[in-house]
Parts: C-alpha cells; structure tokens; sequence
C-alpha cells in the first residue's frame, strides 16, 4: 500500500445535494456533498453512513466529474447495494480508507460506464477481503428529550 496518500484515512462529511443526477443515469447513484478535502482527486474505497444505512462499503470520487461535462468539484459515493433513492437533505459521514485510481478524463460514455464497472469488481474485491460482511442494522431511533438521561427500570437498593 505505498501508493497510499498520506490523507487516509480520512473522514468526509456532508449535507447531500442534488447534481445532474449522471450517475443514476450511468447505473450508479450517487449522494454528493460540497464539502473540503485534501485527498488528491480519484476513486476510492471506503464506509458510509447515509440514512439508516450504517458503515456501508461505498466507492467514493474525489474531483470533477470531466468526462460528463461537469465543472464542479464535489465528493460523491456510491454505496454498495442499498436502495437507489433520492437522499437530498440528509447528513453523509464517509470513512475513505483506500485510494483505488486517480481521476481522468476519458474518451466517451461508454468507457466511463466500462471503468466504472471495473472499479465496482474491484471494490467488492478489496471489500471481501477487508471486511466481513455488514448486515444492515436497524435504524437507531433518537431518544426523546423528555427521556433522554432517565432511568426508567427499578431503584437501586442503597439509593
């Protein structure tokens, strides 16, 4: 791993913004947030926390996105198999640990869709052998204030 930034790992969060929506259309959702970042741009492999979604493996760009026309420098993740929704509005916390490639720019749509699918194989790859696998646990429900701090069980005896 000496090919690894100094950076990692890095901790990335977020609100997540609505973009141009190109990678739903290329078959990878992304949650994109603007947020700050001293890792070099590229694709990454790392854990993301997202709605109920707790510490899942996710592939995340750094960069801009020049192959589709965009412009802007953004963070976005793909989380691996989760329901491909609309997460506008929602906090994201990334837990970027490896660094897979850097970003370029390349010829057309079709070898973006082509590279894209190979750094999902080889995600999954990375995540088989560095992780076991993650069940999704159920969403923790916030405590209300009224509640928050009370113990409701019996009293202690020598209280």
């Amino acid at each position: 791993m000496s090919n690894q930034p100094a950076e990692l790992p890095q901790e990335l969060h977020g609100v997540v913004t609505p973009y141009a929506g190109n990678g739903r259309k290329l078959g990878y959702p992304t949650a994109n947030i603007s947020t700050k970042s001293n890792l070099p741009d590229g694709v990454y492999f790392g854990f993301a926390t997202l709605a109920e979604f707790q510490s899942r493996p996710a592939l995340v760009f750094v960069g801009v996105p020049t192959t589709v026309g965009d412009t802007v420098h953004r963070v976005e993740a793909h989380l691996l198999d989760i329901p491909d929704k609309d997460y506008y509005h929602q906090h994201l916390r990334l837990d970027v640990q490896y660094f897979h490639r850097p970003n370029k720019k390349l010829a057309n749509i079709d070898e973006l869709q082509t590279i894209m699918k190979q750094d999902e194989a080889t995600a999954r790859k990375w995540f088989a052998k560095n992780l076991s696998p993650i069940p999704n646990p159920a969403p923790k429900l916030p405590i209300p204030a009224s509640r928050a701090g009370l113990w409701t069980g019996p009293k202690r005896k020598d209280a």
